[in-house]
């Protein structure tokens, strides 16, 4: 963090810290001011505002004005806050609060996180970008993905799918933290679907390809997520866990195709080459490799069963690389 945005922040806090509440004091949405869009398209908006009580910015995620009418898209916020507050992990964002604003529209309050996601990171790690690669060596992107994956763990014991794990999703804070982000798709085990079913994979696909996200993010799917039928279970998240792997050591997805439709196949019939052999001059460890190819296996019952077991082998990977070293 920049000096001048640390001095910024220390006058905010001294400002706040000891003011008195506010004549006029709420705890209705009338608490929260000066809001300033982060992330916009697809069905939601999420904006920064301060929140006068706590003296402290905060997100709020609310939906798009042309899907505020819609009860199957309030439905799916309301999940998405009721899933994202039950996951009280070191590696989730807090929830604060859920309800109404003044025109009654639906919304829920989190933690404001600051940073990059993984993706930003590893575009400018194949740009050849020389502070990026020092800042972020294999061993901190491999620490990362642990820390992402704890996430997934925890959430799976609480009986959650995410099923959009990708870099994009995977949030790098200044002071070391990392966050896995955005459950607006994730699915709980034996819950009923949604008031009109279970989403559809064009419609899935549509959603992570929303406005101002990048295409082609299906490079993550499992091919039971594509498949129709197929019951999808927490090795989903290991098999996108996996691909995202993959792209940390060979810096390219293991299944782009021309389009979605050949990318789908990929997904489903192709074995892709180890890292190592796709970006031989960064000297890929073999037992990496294994890990790599083991999370993406075709059928389910050949990955890793839990994400704790795909810890555990980056754990042994990282402990073993730092005896030989």
């Amino acid at each position: 963090m920049s000096q001048s945005k640390q001095s910024a922040h220390r006058s905010i806090l001294s400002s706040f810290t000891d003011a008195a509440l506010p004549v006029a004091f709420s705890n209705d949405f009338a608490k929260y001011s000066e809001f300033q869009t982060i992330a916009g398209g697809g069905h939601g908006v999420l904006r920064a505002c301060l929140d006068a009580n706590l003296g402290r910015t905060v997100a709020i995620k609310s939906l798009n004005p042309e899907n505020d009418n819609f009860e199957r898209e309030r439905h799916r916020l309301l999940r998405e806050a009721r899933i994202t507050a039950q996951l009280q992990h070191p590696n989730t964002v807090p929830v604060y609060e859920l309800g109404k604003d003044e025109e009654g529209k639906l919304f829920f309050a989190m933690k404001k996180v600051e940073g990059e996601n993984l993706f930003q990171v590893l575009v400018r790690i194949a740009q050849g970008d020389e502070a990026t690669k020092e800042q972020f060596s294999l061993d901190r992107l491999l620490g990362v993905l642990i820390l992402a994956s704890s996430a997934l763990a925890y959430a799976h014991s609480r009986g959650v799918i995410h099923r959009d794990v990708k870099p994009e999703n995977i949030l790098l804070g200044p002071f070391g933290e990392v966050y896995l982000m955005d459950w607006g798709v994730a699915k709980v085990w034996g819950m009923p679907g949604e008031p009109e079913g279970d989403v559809p994979v064009k419609e899935l696909y549509q959603r992570l390809t929303a406005t101002g996200k990048r295409a082609g993010t299906p490079l993550y799917m499992s091919p039971e997520q594509i498949s129709t039928g197929t019951v999808v279970d927490e090795r989903t998240d290991i098999f996108s866990m996996g691909v995202v792997l993959y792209e940390v050591l060979a810096q390219r997805e293991p299944f782009r195709g021309r389009n979605i439709d050949e990318t789908f196949k990929n997904i489903q019939q192709v074995t892709p080459p180890p890292p190592s052999a796709v970006a031989q001059h960064l000297s890929i460890p073999t037992a990496l490799d294994e890990i790599c190819l083991r999370a993406i296996e075709k059928k389910s019952s050949a990955r890793y069963q839990n994400m704790m077991e795909m810890i555990g082998a980056i754990r042994s990977f990282r402990g073993d690389a730092m005896l030989s070293s």
